[in-house]
This record gives C-alpha cells, structure tokens and sequence, in this order.
C-alpha cells in the first residue's frame, strides 16, 4: 500500500460524524466575549504510554471528536522518524515497516480543529524480545514481471494461520492497483492446500491491460494465532499487467482460438486428453513457462511404470501435470482426435507461437470434456464466480458503491475486501 509511506492523513469516519456534532459551538461568533474555544478530544487505544512487549506489528489505534485531522507520527530514540498512513479502514495508523524488536518508539498523535485550535497526545512504549518462533511469508509471484490478466496475488505461509487469526492477518494484506480495480483475498481450502497456508488475490474481473499493482503483505511481527508465534517478515510485491491474452479450447471442435485485447490472432488444432485420461474442463491460468520440460511419470500414484518424455514450448495448467505443450508425434491427430494424457497438445510450430505471445496468468478455457477442474488444482481462481469468491474472504466483503468513505478507498488500496 504506497500510501503507508504518507504521514499526514486526515481522519474519516470519526471526524466526520462529530464535526456534525460540534458545528455551532465550534463557530467563533457564538461564543460569549473572553470564551476559548474547546479543545479536540483524542483517545489512545493502544500502545498505552509505557507499555512493554509490544509485537513489531503494532499499530497506532485511537480516536479523535471535534477535530477536522490528524498527524501521527512514530519516532525511535533516536529520534528517526517511521513513516505510516493511516488504514483504510480508519481504525488506526499503520507503520510503513515492521518495527524492530526490543526497540523503544513514542508515538504522538495531534489533532487539530478548523479554527485551528489543537490537541496531542503521547505515548512511549517498548517492543518486544525476537520471538523463539516466526513463519516464513513468501509469494509465488515475483517483482518487476509482466503477467498476464488472469494472475492472481499467491501468498503462502511455512506455518498455516488458524482460522481465528484470519482476519487480522488478511486486515495487513494491502493491494493497490493503478487504474483501481475492486478485488478481494480469498482463504484457499482443498486437496491440494491445507488450510491456511496459502491465500490468493484476485479482481473481480480480469486485470486491466497496463495495470500495475503493489502489493505489501505487512506480517511481520503479526501474533499468530498460536503461542508463541509471530510472523516472521513483511513482503512487498510490484508487477505490470500486460495485453489480454485468452485461449479458449473447444473439445467439439478440437481447436484453439487465441484473442488478444479481443482480436482473434491465431486458431490452432489441438489434440485433448484421450477418453482413459481427459483434460479438465474449466478456467485455468498459465502457471509457468518452458521451452524445454521434462515429463517424469514414473512414480504418479505411488507405483512404478509410467514414462519419461522430453517436450518443447510446455506452459503449466494445473499442479496436477495438466499442461500446454508441443506434441509433434501426434500432428495427425490434432484437430480430429483426443490421444494425449490430459495435456493440451500442438505442433511444435503453434507451440512455439504460444509461447513466444503468451505470459505466465494467461487464462486458458477449457470447454466440453469428460471431467470438471478440481478447485485449487493450479490457479482456479476464475473456476468460480465472484459472489462464490467472496466467500472465500475472513472479512465481510463490502461492495465499493455501498462502502463508507474510508472502506471504498480499498477498491485501490485493499486490506482483504
């Protein structure tokens, strides 16, 4: 979230509501001759002055009547200052870094009225010790890539975050896009995750053309939700998005149509998954590119046989082995007959195009075979509609148009809306 490294921020909700409240009295001219105007009124929630054992995540939480703003500011002792914003949320300042242990930090909080009259408040508190346990937070997207508009945000986790720390975690997860697109994080449960240990970012529709996100993943320092634990690092993602690139597979026809920005610019025979070993019909997202793989199937389900087979130009459907990939021994088949193990098969020629156009988060539709996609087999994020993805959130999803001043502004700079 870029605009945790602002200082100055004007508090929301609660300023709004009690200028409303304070409006006469706050006017100069109903005053009686000698009479001051009232101070703003700020309650510190936390740290407390003098609190110790602080966790490194600590935000800044107060509230303000009868001001029109508010400055924050965090300094350590030796008087450097942290730069913060406030959250989206409104509910509290939020530093722009994890704090560092065992460290002392005053945080001074000033409010001020539009006549400008003031009020401050100061609080000095101490962080506390390297905890013995921390959870390693990582992300399977990478910096300064160009994906394509189906990518989602993938954030994972060594040590799964109970359910009843979801929310809190997910409160840190700050996405902001460039135009400002709606999104949401969603808790990933499945075969092929255990709970908790991984959680996506997806927008309602596909990501803009040209659209670059920012991300910052703030957990470090977070409690857990287990004794003992904490996050161990914050994480900060900024990636492009680029042309639109959709396949779409047709099982009938045996072909593939790839449209860019909405311009078919190439159809291709493709041979499918044969009957004993179909390909998924659903929406996957090209998880990864190579233009030299090695297929391994030997031990699949535990048991020898199977076979090693070198391929060309091979993008990632699925964590299951589903892939897109050049099969030159099966040319006579492509576009009349399905022989392939569940892969989506090509000439080496169109393989090599795909390749050579298309970017990891490309999505691929896959129409009319034998068996559905299995959810969280590979990047499904698309498999399901956005009402069911919501779903999938620790926090309740507020819609922009129905949101407060404060909640909408996550449309561009999202805490897990």
């Amino acid at each position: 979230m870029r605009a945790l490294r602002r200082v100055v921020l004007p508090v929301l909700i609660v300023v709004a509501v009690a200028v409303g409240g304070f409006a006469c009295s706050s006017d100069a001219s109903w005053r009686e001759p000698g009479e001051t105007a009232d101070p703003p009124k700020i309650n510190l929630i936390g740290p407390l002055d003098g609190d110790t054992g602080v966790p490194t995540s600590a935000e800044v939480e107060f509230t303000v009547e009868g001001a029109t703003s508010a400055e924050v500011t965090l300094t350590d002792a030796a008087g450097t200052r942290i730069d913060g914003a406030m959250h989206p949320d409104g509910r509290s300042w939020v530093p722009g870094q994890q704090l560092a242990y065992s460290t002392q930090y005053t945080a001074t909080i000033t409010a001020t009225k539009s006549d400008g009259t003031s009020a401050e408040v100061t609080a000095t508190f101490t962080t506390m010790d390297p905890p013995a346990q921390t959870v390693r937070v990582h992300s399977f997207n990478g910096d300064n890539i160009t994906y394509g508009v189906g990518m989602p945000i993938v954030i994972r986790f060594d040590t799964a975050v109970p359910e009843s720390a979801r929310a809190a975690i997910q409160r840190r997860m700050f996405v902001e896009s460039n135009p400002p697109q709606e999104g949401i994080w969603h808790w990933m449960s499945s075969s092929y995750h255990d709970p908790g240990t991984e959680v996506h970012y997806r927008p309602k529709e596909y990501w803009l053309p040209g659209t670059t996100v920012h991300a910052r993943i703030a957990t470090g320092g977070m409690p857990w939700g287990i004794e003992g634990v904490y996050g161990g690092n914050d994480l900060t993602l900024d990636f492009r998005i680029g042309d639109a690139n959709i396949m779409e597979v047709d099982n009938a026809t045996k072909q593939m149509t790839f449209t860019r920005n909405g311009q078919v610019l190439k159809t291709i025979p493709v041979s499918l998954g044969k009957p004993s070993t179909p390909s998924s019909y659903g929406t996957t997202v090209v998880m990864s590119w190579h233009e030299d793989y090695t297929f391994d199937t030997r031990r699949e389900n535990g048991v020898d046989g199977g076979y090693v087979v070198d391929v060309k130009y091979a993008g990632r459907l699925t964590t299951g082995g589903e892939f897109i990939h050049a099969a030159p021994w099966s040319v006579a088949q492509q576009g009349n007959t399905n022989v392939s193990h569940g892969c989506i098969n090509m000439s080496m020629e169109n393989a090599r195009w795909v390749f050579e156009n298309s970017l990891v988060g490309d999505p691929v539709i896959t129409r009319g075979t034998e068996v559905p996609l299995v959810w969280g087999n590979g990047f499904t994020d698309w498999n399901i509609s956005w009402e069911e993805y919501v779903q999938g959130s620790a926090i309740p999803y507020v819609p922009p148009a129905t949101a407060t001043p404060s909640a909408a502004a996550t449309a561009s700079a999202t805490p897990g809306a």
